[in-house]
């Protein structure tokens, strides 16, 4: 586990919320999940790279993703999305 990764899940106001896995509090909050990943993919690229995880309504992890630091102009295909 690296400290940047970031977690991307549903408030109990309905809310989504990008939070550093290490922090006590979000990073942002936002209306939709898209959104809320959108922001941890970037804040993600501009910390050095991490694992992203996006969590479903159940709160169960719907998505992994490992966000690479910078512009990699070779990247790996991602089968997943």
């Amino acid at each position: 586990m690296s400290n940047n990764d970031r977690s991307v899940y549903r408030r109990s106001d309905g809310k989504w919320a990008n939070k550093k896995d290490s922090a006590s509090k979000a990073s942002s909050v936002h209306d939709t999940q898209k959104d809320a990943a959108k922001a941890a993919k970037k804040n993600l690229n501009n910390q050095g790279g991490g694992e992203l995880k996006i969590m479903g309504r159940d709160g169960k992890i719907r998505s992994k993703d490992t966000i690479s630091p910078g512009n990699d102009p070779f990247p790996p295909r991602d089968k997943e999305h």
